[in-house]
């Protein structure tokens, strides 16, 4: 979605979600063990390649091709990292929608490609886990680099 937006995070004074819409995240880590991010055009963050989901595609599909359009980057998902669904976040749209989180982050691995910007990512980037920190990133995210980084055996759910 193109234009601007806030995010709201267990924030007293958030406006009331109006809507959901199933979107995915994708954890990716290269072969030197760091994450694959961008920098988001839309809040100025850094944060996971993502989006959502359209008509006609299964969520992995979405997974691949969100990670591929923002970042030049082809993946093959191979796990998932966790269900994020906390009624206490929410994203408003400068169109009106105030947008209740429900993403699905998926663990890939990569495949190929060049690290290439989009429209949605103004910097795209292979980032070592000790620089991670430097970045301006949403707590939710971190939440979900976090789960990445720690491999669980079973998906959080929260």
């Amino acid at each position: 979605m193109a234009g601007h937006l806030i995010e709201h995070y267990h924030d007293p004074d958030a406006p009331k979600a109006n809507s959901i819409v199933v979107a995915v995240s994708v954890f990716v880590r290269d072969d030197r063990g760091r994450v694959l991010l961008i920098h988001r055009t839309d809040n100025d963050l850094w944060s996971l390649p993502g989006g959502g989901q359209e008509i006609g595609e299964t969520v992995a599909q979405t997974a691949v091709r969100e990670t591929r359009e923002e970042t030049g980057i082809d993946v093959r998902v191979i796990g998932l990292v966790g269900v994020y669904s906390d009624p206490a976040h929410v994203v408003e749209y400068s169109d009106g929608e105030v947008r209740q989180q429900f993403s699905l982050c998926f663990r890939a691995a990569p495949r190929g490609g060049t690290l290439t910007p989009s429209d949605e990512s103004a910097d795209v980037r292979w980032v070592p886990l000790d620089q991670i920190g430097d970045l301006d990133i949403h707590p939710s995210t971190q939440l979900r680099i976090k789960h990445g980084l720690e491999e669980r055996s079973k998906p959080y759910i929260g």
